[in-house]
């Protein structure tokens, strides 16, 4: 009892020296991360040759799989926005929709525009269709403007290839095409409800003006002269989304054979998502007349931007690697068993525990991950309860967004509006998209 209860107390004074670095000391996270895996390894009194080699190889098994879907992803998502894939994708949605269901077409733009790319950058390209219809409609940019945000949000912390579920569900080693299917049914109706409907009921109640400098917002400026199809553009979306989720499948339902072992190649993630990125290649690059530096280009332009997001994830994946090694994550799992408390609500809560004090919610997702990953290893969940776990924990990582998060200030800043209003258009938003998600959750645990 004396070992679990100081296995413990490391683990959750490590969480305190993460969050202090992170908060106080303005620590960048990948330090601070390392800083903590360090301490949890020490002290516990693990030989300092072993932490180390905990800590390599925790980073090594988490980036082996994240660093590639990941980088593959950004790629695949330069080429669309470049293009003018993803105005094509708005313009289409939004025309076939109707003015009448507008609230919904822009819904569903941020839900399938943030498959590819970042939330910032989904937020960056879409905010000059937002103020558009919100000054020839007249309505509250509110109307518009949390669909949009609410689309964006939950796919970025639902479904993969974004960065946080991608490294969630490598730490925890649940099955990416579950977490994509599960992403789809839980965040649908967190986008909806989270989406039009509070954004209806709210825009009666607060009536926010298009700002004076929405004029100056526009898209990116690398545009391609002629966009691609709306077909185009759709298919290749969901190309890599489908092959996965047809290789999930086929791992579970098809009998052993051939023709199985070659569906689950293709659906594997490296392979749908490297096959999407060639495509993009050739259809959005060779066919519009690029060259092959300038193809080259534009994926090493999408390369950049998530050098720190890798690192980051990989040292999420060391933290959690120390904590199994050294007895402390062995700890805490004995306690969540114990605990009246369901393992899915514990990584909720974890996470948005996590996400209050410091804000960043991908720190929040890493830390909520690395403590429970002990616990379902000793637990032994079903691919399906593994791929919960994920959507549970960026749900709370999604949560509770205020003043310690940069995205509270990006909304702050794109919607022109007091910091009480972006507590009750923002924060209200991504708090419902946060506890509606783990309640979905909780009641599909139920049944898988």
């Amino acid at each position: 009892m004396t070992d679990t209860f100081s296995l413990l107390f490391v683990a959750i004074c490590s969480i305190v020296l993460l969050t202090y670095l992170v908060v106080v000391r303005k620590v960048h996270a990948f330090v601070a991360i390392l800083v903590a895996a360090a301490f949890v390894g020490l002290g516990t009194g693990m030989q300092a040759s072993d932490v180390l080699a905990s800590m390599q190889s925790g980073m090594g098994n988490t980036l082996g799989f994240v660093a590639t879907i990941v980088g593959l992803g950004a790629m695949f998502g330069q080429f669309l926005e470049e293009s003018g894939g993803i105005d094509r994708l708005a313009q289409t949605i939004n025309k076939r929709f109707g003015e009448k269901n507008s609230q919904w077409a822009v819904v569903l733009t941020g839900f399938l525009v943030a498959i590819p790319v970042f939330f910032e950058v989904g937020l960056i390209i879409l905010m000059p269709l937002i103020y558009s219809m919100a000054k020839k409609t007249g309505k509250s940019l509110i109307y518009y403007g949390i669909p949009l945000t609410a689309g964006l949000a939950v796919t970025h912390a639902f479904i993969p290839p974004t960065p946080g579920p991608v490294a969630v569900a490598s730490i925890l080693g649940a099955d990416i095409g579950l977490v994509i299917l599960f992403g789809f049914v839980v965040g649908i109706p967190c986008a909806c409800i989270a989406g039009p409907i509070y954004a209806t009921f709210l825009a009666k109640r607060l009536h926010v003006p298009v700002p004076p400098h929405a004029l100056e917002a526009s898209a990116s400026t690398n545009r391609m002269e002629n966009m691609p199809s709306f077909m185009t553009v759709a298919g290749l979306l969901l190309f890599p989304l489908l092959a996965i989720l047809i290789g999930t499948l086929a791992k579970f339902a098809l009998p052993d054979s051939y023709f199985k072992q070659i569906v689950m190649f293709i659906g594997h993630p490296f392979i749908a998502l490297t096959l999407a990125t060639i495509a993009c290649f050739k259809v959005l690059g060779k066919n519009q007349g690029l060259s092959n530096d300038q193809i080259r280009n534009i994926a090493s332009r999408g390369l950049e931007p998530v050098a720190l997001v890798i690192l980051v994830t990989g040292a999420g994946g060391m933290f959690k690697q120390v904590l199994i090694d050294s007895g402390a994550g062995q700890a805490f799992a004995d306690v969540v068993a114990l605990s009246p408390l369901p393992p899915l609500a514990a990584g909720f809560l974890i996470a948005i525990s996590v996400r209050i004090i410091q804000g960043s919610a991908t720190v929040a997702m890493l830390t909520a991950a690395g403590l429970m990953g002990p616990v379902v290893q000793e637990l032994a969940f079903s691919p399906a309860i593994l791929a919960l776990m994920t959507i549970a924990i960026a749900a709370g990582a999604t949560a509770m967004s205020h003043v310690n998060d940069t995205g509270f200030w990006i909304i702050n800043r794109y919607f022109n509006i007091s910091v009480k209003d972006t507590f009750i258009s923002w924060t209200c938003m991504a708090t419902l998209i946060g506890f509606i998600g783990i309640a979905l959750v909780l009641i599909l645990g139920l049944f898988v």
